[in-house]
């Protein structure tokens, strides 16, 4: 399967788990807490498992890491280098405020490099949502109501950065330290792995992250947002973020449409 059916398989997947997402979003749906208190639906899990048989069927020779799946203590074996991350509903505390900026995410990992990924809005962006794509050497696209278009990272505007935070974590006096001498013109705030997407669409310019996130929260954007020129490096150093770290979890980092 080249690239091109692999990001097609992908999006039809995402389109399918964004469907159970939206048909538990219209109900009175309970939430509960998992082991480190972080809120968690029936949406989570119906549309992981909806993603799980769909990459097994796809790909049944590759393991995948999958938020749902590791906070139930079930980690697969990555140590060949290529693993998918999944992350079935990124933005539950969006979901359950009802305000639409959640996204389901399905990545494609090799040797640490996020390769191919899909990021699907389904609350926004018309009745099939906001759907973004990116595969190295394929580019990236977004497809909503306006129609299936490619998108690029932009070059800084002359009046300044366009910076995007988190809508439900964040550390302001980090921000504020991290922004020290750059150009801003705009902040913004928005919720879920959309802030790459974001930059990826030549929307906005940088996203500064100093709160804890997970590797399936990022991976996919990560991915559309290399396929449209831009990249993940960490905060300190300013070295590339790689994928299948210890636990999973990230160091502080900033995506941007460059370096620097």
């Amino acid at each position: 399967m080249n690239s091109a059916e692999l990001l097609e398989s992908l999006t039809a997947l995402a389109r399918q788990a964004g469907a159970v997402v939206m048909s538990v979003y219209a109900t009175d749906f309970a939430v509960r807490g998992k082991g480190d208190a972080s809120p968690v639906t029936e949406a989570d899990e119906r549309a992981e498992a909806v993603i799980l048989a769909g990459l097994a069927q796809l790909a049944p020779g590759i393991p995948v890491v999958a938020e749902e799946s590791v906070a139930a203590g079930h980690t697969p074996d990555i140590s060949s280098g290529r693993f998918w991350l999944v992350d079935p509903l990124d933005g539950t505390k969006e979901f359950i405020s009802r305000n639409g900026e959640f996204t389901v995410n399905i990545a494609l990992i090799d040797h640490g490099r996020p390769v191919a990924g899909v990021v699907l809005a389904p609350a926004v962006g018309g009745p099939a949502g906001r759907l973004f794509a990116g595969a190295e050497g394929l580019g990236a696209w977004v497809e909503d109501a306006q129609g299936h278009r490619p998108i690029r990272c932009r070059p800084v505007p002359a009046e300044g950065l366009t910076v995007v935070a988190s809508r439900s974590h964040g550390d302001a006096a980090a921000l504020d330290a991290f922004l020290a001498g750059r150009p801003v013109a705009r902040l913004a705030n928005a919720g879920s792995s959309l802030k790459l997407c974001l930059i990826a669409e030549g929307a906005a310019d940088l996203y500064p992250r100093h709160g804890r996130t997970m590797e399936w929260d990022i991976a996919a954007g990560h991915a559309v947002l290399a396929a449209a020129g831009g990249g993940v490096w960490l905060t300190d150093g300013h070295l590339p973020l790689g994928y299948g770290k210890p636990g999973f979890e990230n160091p502080h980092f900033y995506a941007a449409s460059q370096a620097g």
